[in-house]
């Protein structure tokens, strides 16, 4: 495993597992977020940003956090090995919303681009609370269309996330 996405819905957990796994097996960490957003949370051109995806998934080897269906997780998904679906709880995905609204203000995160703070936005409350009815459906048909043999594995909770993060080795080791 040298191409991972990690994707899941906001407060799911996505962004740790991608450090964690960039950290555990030595690649770059890609957040797609940081590639989107311009200072005051203000939404990249399409091009520019599907530019900046393509030349962060260049190399051989790299851990993609967030999928961005209908923008540009076509060009992720056809590298990949191996697709990482967190498939949490919608009323856990809000908590954690709510909680790192409240109390990671100030907390300096690398998948937050820079001029964006974290804030709270019930928009994204309402885009967690129906990510399963609106954003896995498009995943799912991008993943079909884009990256049929790119083996899916879901992870449901915490010990399934620990349990995943010991199993994975650099490879050879």
């Amino acid at each position: 495993m040298r191409r991972i996405i990690v994707v899941g819905s906001q407060g799911s957990g996505k962004t740790s597992l991608a450090r964690k796994l960039g950290q555990k097996l030595g690649l770059p960490v890609v957040h797609l977020d940081v590639l989107y957003w311009q200072p005051g949370w203000t939404p990249s051109d399409k091009a520019g940003f599907r530019t900046r995806v393509a030349e962060a998934i260049a190399g051989d080897a790299w851990v993609v956090d967030g999928s961005f269906s209908g923008l540009a997780f076509d060009l992720t998904i056809a590298r990949a090995d191996v697709l990482v679906v967190i498939d949490r709880p919608r009323w856990v995905c809000q908590w954690r919303i709510l909680w790192r609204s409240a109390f990671d203000r100030d907390t300096a995160r690398p998948d937050l681009p820079e001029g964006c703070p974290e804030q709270f936005d019930w928009k994204l409350m309402k885009e967690a609370w129906r990510y399963d009815v609106e954003r896995v459906p498009d995943i799912e048909a991008e993943r079909i269309q884009h990256g049929p043999d790119v083996p899916v594995l879901r992870l449901r909770r915490d010990r399934d996330i620990q349990g995943f993060l010991e199993s994975v080795s650099i490879d050879g080791e």
